[in-house]
């Protein structure tokens, strides 16, 4: 893909930021909460205020937004950018959900996810006392909870006696379920 097809590396990082910022002033959550209010997608308020960005830039907006669809072709190999597109990615999400659940909801939201994460983690430094076999079924189990679940994240989560239990039953072939 030739350079003018596509933003620049700074440009991208620079839209990012700008946008990061944006999305954190009082009046402009204030501007996506309305939009929500007003029965409108909160998406469209961010697409509007890539767009702005992107005119402020003096870059085309149409183009500068077709080329967000195409930053995981042209940059896939660059690892720093592409982990700032998908926190870029994140931020739209966190600042659609905040207007729409509003500040309260939104903070026990955010609470929930955290206590999750550190559950994650909990979990995950217990696993690394089992031998590589063990792990690997312990993460196959829940594969199969979150599929059950719909892919809830609730369901990425097992207590130290689950664990246990599914080291157990691959040790033990009596406990294989049929």
């Amino acid at each position: 893909m030739a350079a003018s097809e596509m933003l620049s590396k700074e440009q991208l990082l620079h839209l990012f930021d700008r946008f990061a910022f944006l999305t954190s002033q009082p009046d402009v959550k204030k501007r996506i909460a309305d939009a929500v209010s007003d029965k409108q997608e909160a998406v469209a308020v961010t697409t509007a205020i890539q767009e702005e960005i992107f005119s402020e830039m003096g870059i085309d907006p149409r183009f500068g937004l077709t080329c967000l669809g195409k930053i995981n072709m042209t940059y896939e190999s660059d690892r720093d950018l592409m982990i700032r597109f998908y926190e870029f990615v994140a931020k739209e999400e966190m600042a659609c959900e905040e207007a729409e659940f509003g500040p309260d909801r939104f903070a026990e939201r955010l609470k929930m996810q955290q206590n999750l994460q550190e559950q994650q983690l909990e979990m995950l430094k217990y696993m690394r006392n089992f031998h590589m076999d063990d792990q690997s079924a312990i993460l196959e189990k829940i594969h199969q909870q979150l599929e059950k679940a719909n892919f809830d994240t609730e369901a990425s989560v097992l207590t130290v006696e689950q664990m246990q239990d599914v080291v157990r039953r691959r040790v033990s072939p009596l406990f294989q379920p049929r």
